[in-house]
């Protein structure tokens, strides 16, 4: 194998056609949370993973993860600060 960059690795022409698809940002997100919910269709998912876009699906990824480690430390800080945790 050579250690050539130029040389094209299989796949690479997949993945930047993929990249230029313009699928939208919103539907990348809800792909997102049906993903974190845990249930999601077949056909759908199919559907997603032919018209979406690889770089706004990591992106919604990354925001859905923050936003949802964000949601569990604002919702231990209210539980803490309310009183309940200390019985």
């Amino acid at each position: 194998m050579s250690d050539d960059p130029h040389e094209r690795r299989p796949g690479s022409g997949e993945l930047r056609q993929a990249v230029r698809r313009r699928g939208s940002f919103w539907r990348s997100l809800r792909a997102v949370a049906w993903s974190f919910f845990g249930v999601r269709k077949g056909s759908d998912y199919e559907r997603d993973v032919s018209q979406l876009n690889p770089v706004h699906v990591v992106i919604a990824g990354i925001v859905a993860a923050l936003l949802f480690v964000l949601a569990l430390v604002l919702l231990v800080r209210w539980v803490v600060g309310s009183g309940v945790a200390a019985a």
